[in-house]
């Protein structure tokens, strides 16, 4: 015969404060496990939605990143004709020239100023963007200093509002829109007329990379084959989904460091509702007798105990999970490719929280299993005399 679960929920509640203790105990614990995996899910996120499988970026041979490439134009007029290449609105090759440099602006959380990446590009670049849509404002016309900022860099820089001017290259530039990128990296980048930044950047005859659109998946890869094969290009391509998964490397230290960090905080939560049980066990003696007298059997109480600390730790959990929420939608920022700063927000997804209480749920396990067992273990008078 098993005990009703009536009986352990009303000792939980008997209990508040020690509950609540040991509750916060746990909540914590799950709290910092769910920030980690909210900042991995959400830069995952940004990167996996800043790329598309049909663009093949190209940088020179050995360069691990735009910054440091050096792309020349007549390495893209031997190439934007490759077969395999789609055809843009205007019946030319999907084919953007592209020119990178980063520039320091004055954030509000950093006021000494923070490094922004600075991308020169055609029209066909913006065009090849879908995930790109100007949010207010207008395009930056060719030939003049003019920029549109990402909608992350208007939220986090005071200087990157509409009207105001930044400083690179040899002026200063006027913002006269804000893109939205719909959580992609673009969101944390300037942009500026290509052959205006090349000009400001004394990089008339060489640009960063290449950007060029294939007609579809099969011919993608073929493409990227044709173009690493090239002798004569001495070019590096790679798909550009590839080129942001290859990023969120930068991010694994950092997981790594989060999760052991909430493994230590497991062994001590897991001791600390092990101690609870452990006190219950021995406050409760003679109610253990008086349920032996009743004709419960030792695996009854042994599963009453044990099922009364997976509840205190499924508390827990929860609480973990209503500590965590706040989190969701935060922006922060972290060093990209470029050595600038790409903003990503916390995602504290229903998956990720329900890995929070399967956590918890696990701590409290381990953690009731012994005192659930030392309970089921004591003989009738024993505990009748103890209490």
């Amino acid at each position: 015969m098993a005990i009703p679960i009536a009986y352990n929920l009303r000792n939980l509640v008997v209990r508040k404060t020690t509950t609540i203790m040991t509750a916060l105990g746990i909540g914590l614990t799950v709290a910092v496990l769910l920030a980690i995996l909210a900042l991995i899910h959400g830069l995952s996120t940004t990167l996996s939605v800043s790329g598309d499988p049909l663009h093949v970026l190209v940088l020179r041979k050995g360069a691990e990143s735009e910054l440091v490439s050096l792309f020349t134009r007549s390495q893209f007029q031997d190439l934007k004709f490759k077969a395999g290449i789609a055809k843009g609105s205007d019946g030319q090759p999907l084919a953007s020239m592209e020119v990178v440099t980063i520039m320091i602006l004055p954030s509000y959380a950093n006021p000494d100023g923070a490094n922004l990446t600075v991308r020169g590009l055609p029209p066909a670049g913006i065009e090849m963007r879908r995930n790109v849509h100007l949010a207010s404002g207008r395009w930056f016309q060719p030939g003049q200093r003019e920029v549109v900022v990402g909608k992350s860099v208007a939220q986090r820089f005071p200087g990157g509002q509409i009207g105001q001017k930044v400083k690179f290259g040899r002026g200063y530039w006027e913002i006269v829109g804000i893109m939205d990128a719909d959580r992609g990296t673009q969101n944390s980048e300037v942009w500026g007329d290509l052959n205006q930044v090349s000009s400001d950047l004394q990089r008339v005859e060489t640009v960063s990379s290449c950007l060029v659109k294939a007609t579809d998946a099969v011919t993608a890869r073929a493409l990227i084959n044709d173009l690493n094969d090239d002798q004569r290009l001495a070019v590096h391509a790679q798909s550009e989904d590839d080129y942001f998964a290859a990023q969120t490397a930068q991010a694994v230290p950092l997981e790594y460091t989060g999760i052991m960090v909430a493994l230590i905080m497991a062994v001590g939560s897991s001791f600390a509702a092990m101690n609870t049980m452990y006190a219950a066990v021995a406050r409760r003696a003679r109610e253990i007798g008086t349920l032996r007298v009743l004709g419960f059997s030792r695996g009854s109480i042994l599963l009453s105990f044990w099922v009364e600390a997976i509840l205190l730790s499924t508390l827990g959990g929860l609480l973990g999970c209503l500590l965590a929420l706040p989190l969701n939608g935060v922006t922060t920022a972290i060093g990209n490719g470029n050595f600038a700063e790409m903003a990503f927000g916390f995602q504290v997804t229903p998956k990720i929280m329900l890995t929070g209480v399967v956590f918890a749920v696990i701590l409290g396990s381990i953690g009731g299993m012994f005192p659930a067992r030392n309970a089921s273990r004591k003989e009738i008078l024993t505990a009748l005399r103890e209490g």
